[in-house]
């Protein structure tokens, strides 16, 4: 149940922090006539999603075991994979985010009514559609045959709305950038189950191989239905029983990602940007091309030797780094 929570929260809050840049920034700005569209584009986003999740969850239902068994394993892998790709993103990208939203609502108020509702429901649409697969494929792989992994899921989302509410109010003021570190580092941790659970899905289903090649079975020392397996399998979608393929899945893509995930620095970097390389060359071949047409009009014209000295000028000052422009004595 907390690793559903967990998903729900923070995958919840990002789509929260996103309409409450857009709100507040609409208020601010004095410019709240755009807000009933942007409402319009968050709902229209919001019924997507949710559609999204009930066509999961009961359009599965409908399918063959092996159907069922292969869906579910696809999509909790690519559940992972999207969701890695957005806690590697929003790590790098949180301190930028409420400038890059409120670009894109400049333009949209250039553009129109439809334009915000359209902006809206992007920005929020991707982060619901997301929210949405990985918390259906967290519950799947949760399922203790309770609704437990299902209201894990929910509260943490409704705990997201109320943060996301007090963050737009100014009652709560966190480090998001640590927030979203931390709970991403327990994601991936989450993840990984889920990305395990998803293999044994597709064995399953006898799309891989494996089904019956275990790694270990200690069901006798922790038993599914005790409540510390119970906890384990919620908090880490723990199974006693797992296939070799499963601990091999879980271990290669765990370690890895956690390491770098909690490399130091990754958080928005602030380097500058590497500065290119300027055009010394192009600049002194030009003026060297320019004094010695210079030097060979005046020669033709009887003054050779003071031309001639004007190049050299040119030259010297062309050599020197960091002066520009270089200047021609007349």
């Amino acid at each position: 149940m907390f690793g559903n929570y967990l998903v729900g929260l923070r995958e919840g809050l990002e789509a929260s922090l996103v309409v409450c840049i857009l709100v507040a920034y609409l208020v601010k700005t004095d410019r709240k006539k755009a807000l009933r569209p942007v409402w319009l584009g968050i709902g229209v986003a919001v019924t997507v999603s949710l559609a999204f999740g009930a066509a999961l969850q009961f359009g599965s239902q409908e399918l063959t075991f092996e159907a069922q068994e292969a869906l579910g394993g696809s999509l909790s892998i690519l559940a992972v994979g999207l969701v890695t790709w957005m806690v590697f993103w929003m790590r790098r990208t949180a301190r930028h985010l409420k400038a890059e939203l409120h670009g894109k609502l400049d333009a949209a108020l250039a553009m129109g009514t439809g334009a915000l509702v359209v902006t809206a429901f992007l920005a929020v649409g991707r982060e619901g559609l997301e929210t949405a697969l990985f918390v259906w494929a967290a519950v799947q792989a949760g399922n203790d045959g309770t609704p437990r992994p299902l209201i894990g899921a929910a509260l943490g989302l409704l705990t997201a709305v109320l943060l996301g509410w007090l963050f737009y109010r100014g009652a709560l003021k966190i480090n998001l950038a640590k927030f979203f570190t931390w709970t991403g580092g327990m994601l991936v941790v989450v993840a990984a189950g889920v990305l395990a659970y998803g293999f044994h899905d597709l064995q399953e289903a006898e799309f891989v191989p494996g089904l019956h090649s275990l790694a270990f079975d200690i069901s006798g020392t922790i038993p599914p239905d005790s409540w510390y397996g119970t906890l384990l399998k919620g908090v880490f979608n723990f199974q006693p029983d797992p296939t070799v393929l499963q601990v091999s899945v879980w271990l290669l893509y765990l370690v890895p990602t956690l390491a770098f995930f909690l490399v130091p620095g990754r958080v928005a970097p602030s380097r500058a940007v590497p500065k290119e390389p300027t055009p010394h060359d192009t600049q002194d071949a030009q003026v060297t091309a320019s004094a010695e047409r210079s030097s060979e009009s005046r020669g033709s014209g009887g003054g050779g030797g003071h031309a001639g000295d004007d190049a050299d000028r040119l030259h010297d000052g062309a050599r020197r780094a960091g002066e520009h422009p270089v200047r021609r004595e007349g």
